[in-house]
């Protein structure tokens, strides 16, 4: 079964046991358990018979259980802006942060 759930503004495709990226959240800790009840679409995978529900918006009832297991920091984004003849240079840098999760389960 796997199950397309939201997570304030990003929508991620969850199969159980699989990682997902989250953004940063510094409320959550390693090892504490994530509830998502924003479910848009539950479905089967492979050979299971179930039928596809379909939220309109959310599927009622719906969530999906994730367990947070780090919190890291993505690769060196550099920023540079320049202004011809002018002189002007600058140089920046961002490391965006972000949740590393596994999914534990999806409840109907």
């Amino acid at each position: 079964m796997y199950a397309i759930a939201e997570d304030r503004n990003q929508q991620l495709t969850c199969r159980p046991g699989e990682t997902v990226i989250l953004d940063y959240n510094s409320a959550w800790t390693q090892g504490a358990e994530i509830i998502l009840d924003k479910v848009c679409l539950v479905g089967p995978l492979g050979d299971e018979t179930a039928a596809i529900q379909v939220g309109a918006p959310y599927v009622s009832g719906a969530s999906v259980a994730l367990e947070v297991l780090a919190h890291e920091k993505g690769a060196k984004i550099r920023i540079g802006k320049y202004r011809r003849r002018k002189n002007y240079r600058r140089k920046q840098g961002h490391r965006q942060q972000f949740t590393r999760a596994r999914v534990k389960d999806i409840r109907i």
